[in-house]
């Protein structure tokens, strides 16, 4: 059993999607600091000092009333929320990470049409005469035996 797993665990593609959901974690954790620590602040100061993060609506108060500054201080005190700027913030890394891929596979995809080789030139010519197709080399038709010109 365990010599079975081996040979599926090291087959070629599980190998890669191990590598690849590995750096897509570390991406996506560098995409959230990103939205989170550059980009939303200055739309923030845009906005009138605004910090996403802390944007909630509260749905029933907590054991201590409000009003509470932060998300993290209505949980403490037992509120319910509604964290809509968190989710904002999600939408802008759910948004960079989609472009990302777009701009990834867009390379690939380019990438494979350069790679595909020219069509080979043809080894057949049309005969003028009876158009049958003959050898690209060909001096004379094999059906008409008429003169053909080099090609």
């Amino acid at each position: 059993m365990l010599k079975d797993f081996k040979a599926f665990a090291m087959r070629g593609n599980v190998v890669d999607m191990a590598v690849g959901i590995i750096i897509g974690g570390a991406f996506g954790t560098i995409v959230k600091s990103l939205v989170s620590d550059i980009i939303m602040p200055p739309i923030g100061i845009l906005l009138g000092n605004v910090s996403f993060s802390n944007l909630f609506a509260v749905v029933k108060a907590g054991d201590v009333p409000g009003p509470y500054l932060t998300p993290d201080a209505a949980a403490e005190a037992g509120a319910v929320t509604v964290n809509y700027g968190m989710f904002i913030d999600n939408i802008v890394s759910f948004l960079i990470v989609a472009f990302a891929v777009f701009l990834l596979v867009r390379g690939l995809m380019r990438m494979q049409q350069k790679e595909e080789a020219a069509p080979p030139p043809p080894d057949k010519k049309e005969c003028p005469y009876c158009l049958t197709k003959v050898a690209i080399k060909a001096t004379r038709c094999s059906s008409c035996t008429s003169e053909l010109k080099a090609a």
